[in-house]
């Protein structure tokens, strides 16, 4: 199925939806660092995803680079990055909350693509020794991650992108950073690991549209 295919059949259900949600949502990772581009940027890629997903790893290794350089580094799109551990508790959880203490120190993406970069190699004491190699004060980071400081948020991610119909990973969302969904522009849903060039598809048509 084509990208535009994709958007015929799934993004007319989200219109409208989540909106100002997602909006909150936005101002949140602006704060705790889990977002990545400008903020003046015209369209907005949200991801939901788990560090124990082998096809959102995929996406990490074999897409993201691609839309990171394309899109994000050039001021075209901003990136955020939401949590959805597909269970309620062990390394999926474990691993998000790892990213989120190590973001309480201004760094969310190097845990992020460190916790991504192992495949799969997930546990306490690799999240410690990640704390240490990024230049962590360890004994804080240990102290908010054996604390559960961030549980309520990292469930309070899963259950938004419930709301937006996921119910596994990775999913993702396409929108105009600074306009709601319509019936004619639905905010466009992404139910998986596609290929870079059906995101850049789509990206793509929203910038076409995008006020310059």
């Amino acid at each position: 199925m084509t990208m535009t295919g994709l958007r015929v059949a799934l993004s007319v259900v989200f219109c409208g939806l989540l909106w100002p949600l997602a909006l909150w949502a936005a101002d949140t990772a602006e704060t705790d660092g889990r977002v990545r581009g400008r903020a003046s940027a015209p369209v907005t890629l949200i991801e939901y995803s788990d560090f124990t997903c082998g096809y959102c790893l995929k996406f990490f290794k074999d897409t993201w680079p691609r839309i990171q350089a394309r899109y994000i580094e050039t001021g075209k799109v901003r990136f955020l990055y939401r949590d959805y551990p597909r269970a309620d508790q062990g390394p999926g959880v474990d691993a998000a909350m790892a990213a989120r203490c190590a973001g309480e120190q201004g760094k969310y993406w190097a845990m992020h693509d460190r916790l991504f970069a192992e495949g799969g190699r997930l546990h306490n004491t690799v999240y410690f020794d990640h704390a240490t190699t990024i230049g962590l004060n360890r004994a804080a980071f240990e102290r908010c991650f054996k604390e559960g400081r961030y549980t309520k948020s990292i469930f309070e991610d899963r259950q938004e992108a419930n709301r937006w119909g996921f119910h596994g990973t990775p999913g993702f969302i396409l929108v105009r950073t600074n306009n709601e969904p319509t019936d004619k522009e639905p905010a466009v849903a992404i139910p998986g690991a596609f290929p870079f060039e059906m995101f850049a598809e789509e990206i793509d048509r929203l910038l076409a549209g995008a006020p310059q």
